[in-house]
């Protein structure tokens, strides 16, 4: 299964399952993820969620490219970042506490699910990054851009963004994204003891906390589906997605 999900006590825990391929996401994923969040908020039984990535090498290494290989036209690239919205929003507005647990490459789509869980717990081994203006040539969703800057503050994700820069375990720490980092060796026993913290404290106090936080990064969010369209429509897109993993240099013309 490339989604596992699983309940062990008062935590919910799900594993992005696919190591071979970078924990990389399809469509099918994103829907678990959003069917897992239904059962958190049905069951008074749990209490947090868990989220990781199987393997050693990636948290989730964005999306799976071959979701891209039908695009034609930018309706295509606003319906998939209107898909893949609902199931990030549906995580960020899950009842529970949510504490992404990361380790190797947190990228792109994995960037932005690890920034709408509520706690980030990351290894040194841990890479932050959205490349794509190396890679694809895509952009994000106005939603997603927001989430960075939320985080990392404008001048900080037009350096990640621009630049492709990917971003340490230390350099995610210090801009406050990353909230407990550790050796890789000692992962899990600090997660486990972030969950712990939030298992003893008060569901409610915490769900307002989720809410009010999440209803302030929202309340001025502009409408960018131009953009989204714009770009996912582009030569340079279907380009670099047709070349993706060939190791051959896109020629970007910016059109």
């Amino acid at each position: 299964m490339s989604l596992v999900v699983e309940q062990d006590g008062a935590v919910l825990t799900v594993t992005f399952n696919r190591p071979d391929k970078h924990n990389a996401m399809t469509f099918d994923m994103y829907a678990g993820l959003a069917e897992a969040c239904e059962r958190a908020d049905s069951d008074d039984g749990i209490r947090a969620m868990m989220l990781r990535g199987a393997g050693r090498q990636a948290f989730v290494a964005g999306t799976d490219i071959t979701q891209f290989e039908e695009f034609e036209t930018g309706e295509d690239g606003l319906a998939y970042e209107r898909r893949i919205g609902e199931a990030l929003m549906r995580l960020e507005d899950v009842t529970v506490p949510t504490v992404a647990v990361i380790h190797g490459y947190c990228v792109g789509a994995g960037l932005a699910i690890a920034a709408v869980c509520d706690l980030r717990v990351a290894a040194t081994s841990a890479r932050f990054g959205v490349p794509i203006a190396k890679t694809l040539g895509n952009c994000l969703s106005m939603n997603n851009y927001s989430l960075l800057v939320h985080h990392l503050g404008p001048s900080r994700t037009l350096d990640v963004l621009l630049r492709a820069k990917m971003l340490t375990g230390g350099d995610a720490k210090a801009a406050g994204f990353v909230h407990e980092l550790c050796g890789d060796d000692d992962l899990d026993r600090t997660a486990n003891a972030v969950v712990g913290t939030v298992l003893r404290h008060s569901p409610l106090s915490m769900w307002a906390a989720k809410q009010a936080v999440a209803r302030l990064r929202r309340a001025a969010l502009p409408d960018g589906d131009d953009i989204v369209a714009k770009v996912f429509a582009s030569e340079d897109f279907h380009t670099a997605v047709s070349m993706f993993g060939t190791k051959r240099q896109v020629k970007w013309t910016g059109r």
